[in-house]
């Protein structure tokens, strides 16, 4: 039986452990008792009334509407697909490219739009096909899009944001239900977060690197917070018994969502409790990074979170599914307060942050949009410019 991460339980943990969270690599600086982040006063101030979009920003802010479900791309002859999900930017000569899963069955897949040095879109088409609930992925070094199948068996597709090479099916990532992927270059390995009540985290070893089609494939075993460790899934690909049930003392997460790594650090979230949690992998270590039964004054500001991801400058971006339709900043500094909110999707959720290769631009999506329907032209997705801070 694996070991279940009680909220209760882990706050006594870290605490009579010695083991407060603490910022660590490049975004939480390692300080002894250092707590996990608290609401606060962030780098760009209040949030504004709503523009022309239904997005409340920050002064200095600016939004577009990219696309939008079932119509075409403007300027671009291709049809958007419903209910947009996790996405990536990647960089295409002087411009860049954002790709996004659509979370439907049957015809899920993802789609791509490229965009010009000045922000124009030039494009907009197909990159993967007749999959299915493709939920969030992750980026690889190589330039390619990891896209996550969020079913029992679902699976791990590889796909070209450039339109030109076929997508691969990687079974040796495991057969459960995927949601992101995250790749660590330092070690050569790839993170993967499981979409379940009693869900894993898992991480990927390929044979060779760049090559995903060969591999092990491990579970995070351990006693909760604090020292963790690795321990191989027997059978991932063809198996009686889920994978998040092979392995003993695996480490049980209650819903498992986004994924993020930098700087020796892997940052995931859980929707069932509202945690980021931070896997330290040079040390080996498990800790959580924000938690919002642990806020210690005021209401918590970021609830239902979701797809995550990160900046240069070193803060992280969290979106929520559902909550106050938000994404919120968790800043370097420890601080974690409201960057945007959309207005009047409250069926919703937001997913897909990610940022322009210069950092100069958000995308993201309100997946089913004001009408709150998953299938038909409700998703909306979006681009946010503005200053970001470095």
């Amino acid at each position: 039986m694996g070991v279940t991460l009680g909220r209760r339980g882990f706050l006594r943990g870290a605490v009579v452990g010695g083991g407060a969270v603490a910022f660590a690599g490049g975004l939480w600086q390692s300080a002894a008792g250092a707590a996990p982040a608290q609401p606060g006063v962030g780098p760009y101030g209040a949030l504004g009334a709503a523009d022309g979009n239904g997005l409340r920003l920050p002064a200095g802010f600016s939004s577009r509407v990219v696309a939008r479900s079932m119509k075409q791309v403007p300027g671009t002859g291709y049809v958007w697909h419903s209910a947009p999900d996790g996405g990536a930017c990647f960089p295409d000569g002087d411009g860049w490219i954002y790709v996004s899963n659509s979370e439907v069955p049957l015809v899920g897949g993802a789609s791509a739009v490229r965009f010009a040095a000045d922000g124009s879109v030039t494009g907009a088409y197909r990159i993967l096909n007749l999959t299915q609930i493709n939920c969030a992925g992750g980026a690889t070094p190589w330039k390619t899009w990891l896209s996550c199948e969020e079913y029992d068996f679902g699976l791990v597709y590889e796909t070209d944001p450039y339109g030109n090479k076929k997508a691969k099916a990687h079974p040796a990532m495991g057969r459960f239900k995927h949601e992101a992927a995250a790749c660590d270059g330092d070690r050569k390995v790839v993170y993967l977060t499981e979409d379940q009540r009693d869900g894993c985290f898992y991480r990927f070893v390929p044979k060779t690197w760049g090559d995903l089609s060969k591999g092990t494939l491990e579970v995070l075993v351990g006693d909760g917070p604090g020292p963790v460790q690795w321990k191989k899934v027997p059978n991932p690909e063809l198996w009686l018994k889920p994978t998040r049930e092979q392995v003993a003392g695996a480490v049980k997460f209650n819903g498992g969502e986004g994924c993020y790594y930098a700087d020796d650090v892997c940052y995931f979230t859980t929707k069932g409790d509202n945690r980021v949690w931070a896997y330290r992998a040079a040390e080996g270590v498990l800790d959580i990074a924000y938690d919002d039964d642990l806020v210690t004054s005021g209401e918590a500001p970021l609830t239902g979170v979701d797809n995550i991801t990160g900046t240069a400058g070193g803060d992280l971006y969290v979106a929520e599914d559902g909550g106050d339709m938000q994404i919120n900043v968790i800043t370097r500094e420890g601080v974690v307060t409201p960057f945007l909110e959309i207005v009047g999707h409250p069926d919703s959720e937001i997913t897909g942050p990610a940022f322009s290769p210069d950092g100069s631009r958000l995308y993201f999506s309100s997946q089913r949009g004001a009408s709150g329907v998953i299938l038909g032209t409700g998703g909306v997705t979006y681009e946010v410019t503005g200053p970001f801070r470095a």
